[in-house]
């Protein structure tokens, strides 16, 4: 892995941790700025090829999370600053529930870059996690817009910048897991 890939991702994932150290020390317009770029870092190198056949969707997303932080960094408002989880969370279901009304889902199109040669059953499948995915983007960008406007800094960065990943990463590895047995299953009955 290149090592600006690695800081990118580094970077990416420690943002609430980097916004609740930079409130500390900074005003939010500062840290602001310091988001927007990151948002063009991650968003320039991989954005394209994962939304392929939705760059106008991909467009808009990027365009008001920019807009936001623009926003932000003119009238330094903290509550701005900590609603961008939310934002890309309602971002992620966006593009997520628009691949379920314009397939392939989006889940379809991650698992056909391992198996292009999907099932029908693997369709279904896929779209199936494409909306249980979904309901996630709905309930984890609620608590984040609780934990922007009710909760304090501290409770604001362990949700968003650890215990939403962590609720992420179980998301991943229990489709993983169901993944699996739904292939061994579809191999012994053939």
């Amino acid at each position: 892995m290149k090592a600006v890939t690695f800081t990118q991702i580094l970077l990416w994932l420690a943002y609430p941790v980097v916004i609740f150290f930079g409130i500390q020390y900074l005003q939010p317009r500062y840290v602001a700025m310091l988001l927007a770029l990151l948002l063009i870092m991650r968003w320039r190198n991989e954005a394209k090829s994962l939304l392929s056949g939705m760059s106008q969707i991909y467009f808009a997303i990027f365009t008001v999370l920019l807009l936001v932080i623009m926003l932000t960094t003119i009238t330094n408002n903290e509550t701005l600053l900590r609603l961008y989880p939310a934002l890309v969370n309602g971002g992620m279901l966006f593009i997520f529930g628009y691949s379920l009304k314009s397939p392939p889902s989006m889940i379809e199109r991650f698992a056909r870059l391992h198996e292009p040669t999907l099932t029908a059953a693997g369709v279904r499948y896929t779209r199936q996690v494409t909306q249980v995915w979904c309901g996630f983007f709905v309930l984890n960008g609620c608590m984040a817009v609780f934990t922007a406007l009710y909760a304090s800094r501290e409770t604001w960065s362990l949700y968003n910048g650890f215990i939403a990943y962590i609720l992420m990463g179980v998301m991943f590895a229990g489709e993983w897991l169901v993944r699996r047995r739904i292939m061994l299953n579809n191999t012994k009955s053939s």
